[in-house]
């Protein structure tokens, strides 16, 4: 993995290839490369380690002959091989071949053995290779490129993407998924493929999404789709809201900062239409939800990452607001153990993406027990194209719009505005809760925009306190009740865009362990609501005080936490309500996180190692 771009149009190729490319940037990449077809029907390929800028500058010391009307490109993750040139994509294969892959191969090394034994040489350590090499065999025995990869790809365990060329068939690119997403967009004499939408927008807003083991055979003047059987089908074209100018910068310096700053907004779309002034609407989750939410015992929430942190923010509200009993679970763990599925169990499903691998097999393997149990499911998602939505029986779009920066932001807070509004929808509709708890939890969210505007006009005394961490190469976040969670995603942050060392722990845990790591070099974070554990919550940073830590608090106007003068305290809020406090007290350390990161001089938007979309295990 990581990114896609291929194409066959009527005029040159490779701008609009380098562009996707730049489009594609936010999910995180070592390297990438581009190989087309020239004039006389030959390969030619660049491969760049680094920034897609690297790929540009080799681009143009081949001045005007690097073009071509068919192309592929791609953006790697690394998963098989260090990031290097000669592990780069595309490959090609005695050129005859050119493949661009996302996804895991998982069999990769069997087939290698054979492809070894049969006189094939490998100049790269991936698992991509074998594709291409695995395509070129078929091509012997094959009638054309289509039914090479429809060949090829029966010998293929695990996931793909795949963008195929070959000189043998200049006018025609190959484009097969399973397991990954892929996409057509839809031009006037040109088509082209991708893994994200965004990616075409420059080009163009029809889409047709290729469905789980689908295969395409697309010139400039046609698409056909065949299905796993070999069948061909038609798939829609759909017309994607998503905008080209939606991606860009503005006055910001990182995605990151605009996305932490669009979340007010970004709040008030994913209510819209999902509100009225007193009450939520259940049809928010789709026609059936109401007939579907009747049935429900108890909620199971799977999710990876951030997505995770808001499903066990959710646990909070589901079992102490209206009683019902919910599980959270990681992604990557339910699906390969043996979980107890019990009938009325509404599964929820959690991604920024809707394409993250663990999560969506995970629903996958939860399908297959429909037969025997009455399990619905739901997906919360941010993209409405996604495999996630395709699958689940029930869908919540947030309307968060791109998020471009690899440290999901907006995406969380929306994340947990949907499963607030889920929480009202289940509880109404079963008959735990009344309309006054129901008023009162819309009429908290409907002021939650103005909460999150007043927790980021404190940017500049977080600012202040991030150079605190300058020096620093661990911390410790603590939070209670709904705020441990919140304390969780706050470490991860720092984590992921400063490299930090960042734990989180509920602080009545300090004393099972983890103050054996306060001193004076380690910072203390603390979330600090004006709630039921306030008092417990003062009694723990009590405890890191006697023991040398600094403490950073972030606390409500009422808290009381300022009266300690050895703390560092931010007043990032007030009146906030059960609901809305672990919204609005996650903001201040995602600005904390980010001035940490601007102050370490790490990649704020593209971190090391990291990718935004992973689609593979």
């Amino acid at each position: 993995m990581c990114g896609i771009v291929c194409g066959v149009a009527e005029r040159n190729i490779v701008p609009i290839l380098l562009e996707g490319l730049k489009r594609l940037e936010y999910r995180g990449y070592d390297s990438s490369g581009i190989a087309l077809l020239d004039s006389e029907g030959q390969f030619r390929r660049v491969r760049s380690l680094g920034k897609i800028v690297n790929l540009e500058q080799n681009i143009q010391a081949q001045s005007s002959e690097f073009n071509g009307h068919i192309g592929i490109a791609h953006t790697r993750w690394a998963t098989h091989g260090v990031p290097a040139e000669n592990n780069a994509h595309p490959h090609i294969c005695n050129h005859q071949v050119a493949v661009v892959h996302n996804g895991i191969i998982e069999n990769y090394q069997t087939l290698k053995s054979a492809q070894l034994e049969q006189g094939y040489q490998f100049t790269s350590e991936t698992d991509t290779e074998v594709v291409a090499h695995c395509i070129h065999k078929q091509l012997d025995f094959s009638k054309s490129l289509l039914t090479a990869v429809q060949q090829a790809v029966t010998h293929f365990e695990g996931a793909y993407a795949l963008g195929v060329i070959s000189p043998e068939y200049p006018e025609t690119l190959i484009a097969a998924r399973k397991g990954s997403p892929l996409v057509i967009g839809v031009g006037i004499g040109e088509y082209f493929i991708a893994s994200d939408v965004s990616a075409l927008l420059p080009v163009t807003q029809n889409f047709i999404f290729l469905e789980e083991g689908d295969i395409a055979e697309i010139t400039r003047s046609s698409v056909k789709i065949y299905d796993a059987k070999g069948i061909e089908v038609e798939r829609p074209i759909k017309v994607s809201q998503q905008t080209a100018s939606a991606v860009e910068l503005g006055e910001h310096r990182h995605y990151m900062h605009k996305e932490i700053f669009e979340q007010p907004q970004a709040v008030i779309d994913t209510l819209e239409g999902r509100v009225t002034k007193d009450t939520v609407l259940t049809s928010a989750f789709g026609h059936q939800a109401e007939e579907v939410f009747k049935t429900v015992k108890q909620v199971q929430i799977i999710a990876c990452g951030t997505s995770y942190h808001s499903g066990l923010v959710a646990k909070y509200w589901f079992e102490d607001i209206i009683g019902l009993p919910c599980q959270v679970e990681v992604a990557s763990e339910y699906r390969y153990r043996n979980p107890v599925v019990q009938d009325g169990t509404l599964f929820v499903t959690i991604s920024q993406s809707g394409e993250t691998a663990d999560t969506l097999a995970a629903l996958q393997q939860i399908k297959k027990l429909k037969s025997k149990f009455n399990i619905p499911t739901l997906t919360i998602c941010n993209v409405p194209e996604s495999s996630l939505t395709r699958e689940s029986d029930l869908t919540f779009l947030t309307h968060a719009g791109p998020e471009i920066g690899v440290a999901s932001t907006k995406a969380f807070t929306t994340q947990l505005v949907a499963l607030s509004l889920l929480l009202t929808s289940v509880g109404k509709t079963l008959g735990l809760m009344d309309a006054k708890q129901e008023q009162k939890i819309v009429h908290g969210l409907l002021k939650l925009p103005g909460l999150v505007k007043q927790a980021l006009a404190h940017e500049d005394e977080i600012q202040e306190i991030a150079n605190c961490f300058a020096d620093k190469h661990n911390a410790l976040f603590l939070g209670r009740g709904t705020m441990y969670p919140i304390a969780m995603e706050g470490a991860l942050k720092l984590k992921e865009v400063s490299y930090i060392h960042a734990e989180a722990y509920p602080a009545g845990e300090l004393k099972h362990g983890p103050l054996a790591l306060i001193d004076e070099q380690i910072p203390v974070v603390a979330i600090a609501p004006k709630d039921d554990l306030l008092e417990k919550l003062k009694s723990n940073l009590q405890e890191v005080k006697a023991r040398g830590g600094q403490m950073i608090v972030f606390e409500d106007e009422e808290s009381g936490v300022s009266s300690d003068k050895e703390f560092k305290v931010v007043k990032t809020t007030t009146n906030v309500g059960r609901i809305t406090a672990p919204i609005t007290f996650n903001i201040p350390l995602q600005l904390l996180s980010y001035h940490v990161a601007l102050i370490k001089g790490t990649d704020v938007d593209q971190p090391r190692n990291l990718a935004k979309s992973v689609t593979v295990e």
